[in-house]
């Protein structure tokens, strides 16, 4: 299945990537607040994101769409909090933000490594179950596309990203 490689592959580039972004040091200053205009925009245009989001990662096992289409509209829609003066940009805690970005990438290798017991090649996957599994792996990627695209348009690590230090018992 080379078109599932290519993927896995394009998710390690992002994963490397993300790595040079969190090297960066802490992200840029969020910008003030919006005014009126652009926070009623804001609220309009991220819900409709969100769903075309989802309709491209659904679309994309039939036609031209998927997981990196899905995951730079969700980008967006972070960009478009970020410009709005939400300083996560939508983005979760830390912890729940690691495993967005490891999510991709680690979807690719459980379902290519569970696969290998029954005799099939990595990522060749059982009959009756693709549609399924590549829906997984998709969802997966397109989390942590959009995670990376995010933290890319950051600059950096977002506030807390760094576990806090526990004062000594």
């Amino acid at each position: 299945n080379f078109r599932a490689y290519d993927t896995l592959l394009e998710l390690a580039v992002l994963a490397a990537a993300v790595l040079g972004i969190l090297a960066l040091g802490p992200a840029r200053p969020s910008y003030r607040p919006a005014g009126q205009l652009l926070d009623s925009l804001v609220r309009w245009l991220v819900p409709l994101l969100l769903v075309t989001a989802g309709y491209l990662l659904w679309a994309g096992a039939q036609q031209p769409g998927g997981a990196f289409q899905a995951g730079a509209l969700l980008a967006s829609a972070s960009v478009l909090l970020r410009l709005s003066g939400r300083p996560g940009a939508g983005l979760p805690g830390p912890r729940p933000l690691r495993w967005l970005l490891a999510g991709g990438v680690a979807a690719f290798l459980v379902v290519g490594l569970a696969v290998t017991p029954s005799g099939l090649a990595f990522l060749q996957y059982p009959e009756g179950w693709a549609g399924v599994l590549i829906l997984l792996i998709e969802a997966a990627a397109t989390l942590s596309i959009a995670a990376t695209l995010a933290l890319a348009y950051l600059g950096g690590r977002p506030a807390d990203f760094e576990p806090r230090s526990q004062p000594p018992s």
